[in-house]
């Protein structure tokens, strides 16, 4: 990966130095970069309570607490208390707040025009589709910072076993024929403790933390072959969902059967779960039309096999 890291990060500083962020304002408005992503981001809202300003901005209250004062000192922001609690701070764009929005805009927008002007159409696809990849991939990454995965460890087991029973419901996935009814529910961490079996845990808070917001593991195929290893269990709750960490999780999965010397990854799901199956098949799956080995989940309607060497 190291050959993808240099080259972006080249990409990166070399963004950064032309779009001017090394200097301490920008030279077309003469505002610093933080007072500019502050007056669009509240544009954007109309109405914005300050306390949502440091999380949108990636600084720190005290920080955003003095971009704020300035602003509201240069007559561009007003603050007024919240209806429904006098604590709370809204901040709202004053009439020369927003004419000086508009000079950011158009002096922003013509520089990118002008830019995207050197390039062809196909290239300007490219560059904003890129663009957007890599600030969403930045923001799950730091997000992430948050979760760890582990082995699932005997602490665990009333956690793993309450994530299942809350999840698969939201799906529909409770009556017969589900994992759902699994004996192995109630103690997941004795029933991956095999030699060619694992279950991982989704973790806020470090490795060290045990809430527990998401996991999957492997095991033998039940009426398989010993080459044929199947995908169990992989659930999120939803606040984590879309962060990037199935990517992760499945990525330890796959790790773990091929070392365990398993062929393939086999693995049941539902038609209706369709984030989960964009995740199985962008990282290889294949669609069967029938199920394989014996797992006794006869509610499941989406099977997948993946090769693992």
């Amino acid at each position: 990966m190291l050959s993808e890291v240099l080259p972006l990060r080249h990409a990166s500083r070399e963004l950064v130095r032309e779009l001017g962020f090394l200097q301490g304002r920008d030279a077309s408005t003469s505002l610093s970069h933080s007072h500019i992503h502050t007056l669009i981001e509240i544009e954007r809202r109309g109405i914005l309570p300050q306390a949502e300003l440091p999380s949108l901005l990636r600084l720190d209250k005290s920080t955003t607490s003095r971009i704020v004062a300035e602003l509201v000192a240069r007559r561009w922001l007003k603050v007024r208390s919240s209806d429904e609690d006098a604590r709370a701070r809204l901040l709202a764009l004053t009439p020369a707040g927003r004419a000086k929005v508009n000079v950011v805009h158009r002096e922003a927008n013509a520089r990118v025009e002008q830019a995207l002007a050197v390039l062809g159409e196909n290239e300007r696809s490219v560059v904003v589709r890129g663009m957007e990849l890599y600030a969403r991939a930045l923001e799950r990454s730091r997000r992430q910072a948050a979760y760890a995965i582990r082995p699932i460890e005997a602490r665990d087991r009333a956690a793993v076993a309450r994530l299942i029973r809350t999840v698969m419901p939201e799906f529909g996935a409770k009556g017969p024929g589900y994992a759902i009814n699994d004996p192995e529910v109630d103690d997941m961490f004795a029933a991956y403790r095999g030699k060619r079996s694992a279950y991982f845990v989704v973790v806020r808070g470090g490795v060290g933390a045990g809430e527990v917001v998401g996991g999957a593991g492997y095991a033998p195929l039940a009426g398989g072959d010993r080459a044929t290893c199947e995908l169990r269990k992989m659930y999120f709750m939803p606040e984590v969902r879309g962060l990037g960490l199935g990517q992760r999780l499945l990525a330890d999965c796959l790790a773990g059967a091929k070392s365990a010397g398993f062929r393939r990854m086999y693995l049941e799901t539902l038609a209706r779960m369709t984030a989960a199956r964009a995740l199985y098949e962008r990282n290889g799956f294949r669609r069967l039309h029938h199920p394989a080995g014996n797992t006794g989940h006869f509610s499941c309607d989406a099977f997948y096999l993946k090769k693992l060497c």
